[in-house]
């Protein structure tokens, strides 16, 4: 009866493969966590052996949105990368390398398929996407039906089985294994990375600062800072501190930078609280300031798209700043694809990074005019933009060659990422027009995977239990082969040529896997997020790189295999 129930009704067999998977994915064991994905293709396997089916086209609809949001959002990033974050990508082009060396491996030794070369690569680096743009890939192939969804099962069935060995292989290589080869102490060396690039100290899990970064103290002016100028005294402490507000005779002054100040003036400073504490000393008495109100009352986030400010620290760029333009303006957090990275002095800035201004209204306006523009608060999508990027997308798959004999094709799937990669990109540029807010796109990223995902899963559902008996343990001793090799690889070359740091070496390593347990896990055993500022570049280049990579290994499999 459920059977037939989910037969006829396949949207049911959709959203329980959502419900149940989500909540299955949200279990953790230790570090390990399934997700959201893996668990609704698990549920789906299972659902899909009553027979139960969703249209095609609406597996083809969600997968295009999933892919143009993800070339979308990563645009910005992938192009700020390229260049300047050349050691880091460096180690994506190693697991790009390696993994289609050791596919190629797989498909001769274990006579793969395509599908299940295809279904491996997805599974072992943990990316999902390649599902939908190698199922494109063998759809092209020129098969019979029964044969293209027999094939495509594969890609299913290889990327479940695989996956979770994936997953677990990379976090305890980077939280476990890579320290113990490195011989270091994790959380020692990434407190002594965190102060190398100007943190005051390292933080567990769940903690923070008890006394804030940016503050606002007021002060009446001893005899020593008599005749001070503001522009002296700001200057002394490298514009990490601005006079606020200045009280005379119960009349308030307005700001310049040529004021003296007076014995006896009330003064209310706001900046960076290192600066303001060693001011103190000379300012004079401290005294109850809540009638000057607040100074740091303003947010803004802004995107930086100022080329000029494209790898700078956050201390080069306040002392390459002009002191008219940037005083009063503090950097408060620093967001890149849509993860926090420590705003420390020593943190590099990439065009496309989201900064949180905080400061005076007049001062923080003034500010997010010289690095970007301002990240509107809407909640609207430009349709236009988006159905336009859409269309460009299915244009460039319809693309194809042939290289050394072997046809490779973008497909809808690669060609939508291309034009996502394009669009975000110009967006960056021009951000009077293509709105797409990051609610939005996540919304379009999570929904469209997932719906992808429970779709393949339910055609799939009859040929998974074929599959593992046919391989054994096979796959899963592959899938794991496919993480250990590129690791130990880019934890050699980045620990000996790059001499990357090893916090940020294996926060590298988890973003050329894409796994965000990874990263989590990291940030857990080294107690800051140090590792993070070598994820997102990483992270950024391999999330556009392995997906294209779906059609080149169906490509190879077919030729070679």
């Amino acid at each position: 009866m459920i059977g037939e129930l989910l037969r006829s009704q396949p949207e049911i067999a959709l959203f329980a493969s959502l419900a149940i998977g989500y909540f299955i994915g949200s279990f953790r064991v230790g570090p390990i966590q399934l997700g959201g994905v893996c668990g609704t293709l698990v549920v789906a396997l299972l659902l899909g052996q009553t027979g139960a089916r969703l249209p095609a086209d609406l597996k083809n609809i969600a997968f295009a949105l999933f892919i143009f949001a993800l070339g979308f959002t990563g645009g910005p990033q992938f192009f700020a990368n390229i260049g300047r974050g050349w050691r880091y990508g460096v180690l994506s082009i190693v697991e790009i390398v390696s993994v289609l060396a050791l596919i190629m491996i797989a498909v001769v030794v274990m006579r793969l398929d395509v599908g299940t070369a295809a279904g491996l690569l997805a599974g072992a680096a943990t990316e999902s996407a390649v599902i939908g743009t190698a199922s494109e890939a063998i759809g092209k192939l020129g098969f019979g039906a029964t044969e293209t969804l027999r094939l495509q099962a594969n890609i299913v069935t290889a990327y479940s089985v695989s996956y979770l060995f994936g997953l677990i292989t990379i976090v305890l290589f980077t939280s476990q294994f890579a320290p113990l080869l490195l011989r270091v102490n994790l959380r020692d060396e990434a407190e002594r990375v965190w102060r190398t690039l100007g943190g005051d100290g390292a933080f567990g899990d769940g903690q923070r600062a008890a006394a804030p970064a940016l503050v606002g103290r007021a002060f009446r002016v001893g005899a020593e800072m008599d005749g001070t100028t503001v522009a002296a005294l700001e200057q002394q402490y490298g514009f990490n501190l601005n006079v606020a507000q200045v009280r005379r005779d119960g009349a308030e002054l307005p700001v310049e930078p040529q004021l003296a100040l007076r014995a006896a003036d009330q003064i209310l400073l706001g900046g960076r609280r290192e600066a303001i504490v060693a001011a103190a000393a000379f300012l004079g008495e401290e005294v109850d300031g809540a009638s000057f109100g607040q100074v740091l009352a303003a947010r803004l986030d802004v995107v930086l798209t100022r080329r000029e400010a494209h790898g700078l620290t956050l201390a080069q760029l306040r002392a390459r700043a002009v002191p008219q333009e940037g005083r009063g303006v503090y950097i408060a957090a620093v967001t890149r694809l849509e993860t926090t990275v420590p705003a420390l002095p020593g943190t590099e800035l990439n065009r496309g990074d989201v900064l949180t201004l905080v400061g005076a209204k007049t001062d923080i306006e003034r500010g997010a005019g010289r690095l970007g523009y301002v990240l509107a608060a809407t909640q609207k999508t430009d349709f236009v933009y988006l159905g336009l990027g859409v269309l460009v997308g299915m244009a460039i798959g319809h693309l194809g060659a042939r290289i050394g004999g072997v046809s490779i094709a973008l497909g809808t799937g690669g060609g939508c990422l291309l034009s996502g990669l394009l669009f975000g990109w110009i967006r960056s540029r021009y951000p009077l027009i293509g709105s797409l807010p990051s609610a939005a796109a996540q919304i379009l990223k999570d929904f469209g995977l997932a719906t992808f995902i429970a779709a393949v899963g339910l055609s799939a559902g009859p040929d998974a239990i074929r599959l593992v008996r046919e391989y054994g343990l096979a796959l899963p001793v592959a899938g794991i082969l496919m993480v250990l090799v590129p690791g130990l690889l880019s934890l050699w070359i980045g620990r000996v040529f790059l001499k990357l740091e090893a916090p940020m070496l294996l926060g590298a390593i988890a973003g050329q896997q894409c796994s965000t347990p990874a990263i989590s896990a990291l940030v857990g055993v080294t107690g800051n997020s140090t590792p993070v500022i070598g994820y997102t570049i990483t992270y950024a280049l391999s999330n556009i790189l392995l997906p294209l990579m779906g059609p080149v290994v169906v490509g190879l499999a077919g030729k070679f295999g």
